[in-house]
């Protein structure tokens, strides 16, 4: 077997580890999980999805996208719980690529997604300012950003509090800044700059903020025991199932669509993407690790490193598991404040701004979608805030759909005619019978149906019973002309 690209697969590796590291340990912490296990499914994510079929250059791992969605299963049911829901997120993914699936996941509303990021991009920010403070988050989304002008206070009165503010606010300045640094300094990932900038000055300065707990690998890799599997009977954890079967699906999927604009490869094949997606979750599952799901940050690092194949995001999950076996003890260095300064920026990256902008002038429908959808994710919960999302965009685009003219010639003598055309549906049906009762009832009405492409049930017993109505009156019975 030969490695024409292996070069520049082995470079850009390499750079791909170095963006994974800190943000696979941050999701994390983020996601109350040891922080071995966010190690683990990115070991998974390249050794295991990356191998298979499907994106050739998209890097696969621990998402911020799924960080609020874990951390509230995990106080809710505990860790050993999210093994089985990862485990049947990644078999009901599997099944779905095998059903060809995948290309549907295409035709989610992008409104919708981009407000699902933006409402877990919200959560995200909200909750890891309480920890770049040192405090504890309340629990609900809407609480965690209600309660933070009483948690700034909090943290002004107390010295360690402040400095651990300062550490996480300083780590979001690096990375706001470090894209106009010089070349070669920008030769190091953003984040795993910012987050040694941090380790250093807490070193050298003896900064009293808390690490990350090194729990170690095999310590932390806990398969979940038979006992959790009776779980699979509560209605909440089959929600939360499906919650991070649709989200972890759609990002990767959507991810996928994004990747394949960066190069010039080949395409996804978005039902094996989806197949390896589940296979990666299922292992994870297996493992007691987060779920996964592909990420655009790595996928984007990966391409503009040079990667050629999928020999990169193999060899980055190679990395990641002689950092995981070699160097365990380096993680304790890492200060928990810095962590949340990543992810408060990978929060603020989630939320489109430009786009809700942009839709906002030219498709303000679309922008309502976005916004009831983030707005309900922080208010609700994720899996509720997606529905709702999903459910707005569907009834928009059936009002939309439901386009129906009414056209009434009154010559003043002899019948009226009434010539109905579009779709005439229950969403128009208020309009429709508000015109046809606002005719003479002491004039006989033919009704033309022949320019209607669609008349659905309701609004043809509708029409039938007006009819029968004006009929009644003692004038000639209502004529109607049959669609098609």
């Amino acid at each position: 077997m030969t490695f024409p690209h292996l070069r520049q697969d082995f470079a850009a590796s390499v750079v791909v580890f170095l963006v994974a590291l800190p943000l696979c340990v941050g999701v994390a912490v983020a996601s109350g999980v040891p922080a071995e296990l966010g190690l683990v499914t990115g070991i998974v994510g390249g050794l295991v999805t990356g191998a298979m079929r499907g994106s050739s250059l998209q890097v696969s791992g621990p998402a911020a996208g799924l960080t609020v969605l874990v951390f509230e299963a995990v106080r809710e049911y505990g860790l050993p719980v999210l093994g089985v829901v990862v485990l049947a997120s990644g078999l009901l993914q599997l099944l779905m690529g095998a059903l060809k699936l995948g290309r549907w996941f295409r035709a989610i509303s992008v409104s919708v997604v981009e407000g699902m990021l933006a409402g877990i991009g919200l959560v995200l920010i909200a909750g890891q300012l309480y920890s770049m403070a040192g405090l504890k988050a309340p629990a609900s989304g809407l609480d965690k950003i209600t309660g933070l002008p009483g948690a700034l206070a909090d943290a002004v009165r107390s010295t360690e509090a402040l400095t651990s503010l300062g550490l996480g606010a300083g780590t979001v300045v690096v990375l706001v800044l470090w894209p106009r640094l010089p070349r070669r300094v920008r030769a190091v990932p953003a984040a795993l700059g910012a987050v040694a900038l941090a380790t250093l000055a807490v070193s050298v300065f003896g900064l009293p903020v808390a690490r990350v707990e090194v729990h170690g690998l095999l310590e932390s890799v806990q398969p979940p025991p038979l006992g959790t599997f009776g779980e699979l009977g509560r209605v909440g954890v089959l929600g939360t199932i499906l919650a991070f079967t649709l989200i972890a699906s759609a990002e990767s999927l959507f991810s996928a669509a994004a990747v394949d604009r960066l190069h010039d490869g080949p395409r996804t094949r978005y039902d094996q993407e989806l197949m390896a997606q589940g296979a990666g979750n299922t292992v994870c599952g297996l493992l007691g690790a987060l779920p996964m799901t592909a990420v655009i940050v790595r996928s984007s690092a990966n391409v503009r490193a040079g990667a050629r194949t999928k020999a990169s995001r193999v060899l980055h999950g190679v990395w990641l598991l002689l950092f995981a076996a070699l160097l365990p003890a380096a993680l304790g260095v890492i200060p928990l404040p810095a962590l949340a300064g990543v992810l408060v920026h990978a929060g603020w990256r989630l939320i489109p701004l430009r786009e809700i902008a942009s839709l906002w002038r030219e498709h303000r429908g679309e922008a309502l979608v976005l916004v009831v959808t983030a707005v309900s994710i922080v208010a609700v919960s994720m899996f509720e805030g997606v529905l709702i999302g999903m459910a707005l965009a569907v009834g928009k685009t059936a009002w939309e759909a439901s386009q129906v003219r009414l056209d009434v010639i009154d010559k003043g003598a002899g019948p009226v005619q009434v010539y109905l055309s579009g779709n005439a549906t229950f969403l128009r049906l208020p309009k429709i019978l508000d015109s046809l009762e606002a005719l003479p009832q002491d004039r006989p009405v033919e009704l033309d149906l022949s320019g209607l492409h669609h008349l659905d049930h309701a609004c043809r017993t509708a029409l039938e019973t007006w009819s029968e109505r004006h009929s009644a009156a003692g004038v000639e019975p209502v004529k109607i002309t049959p669609g098609h």
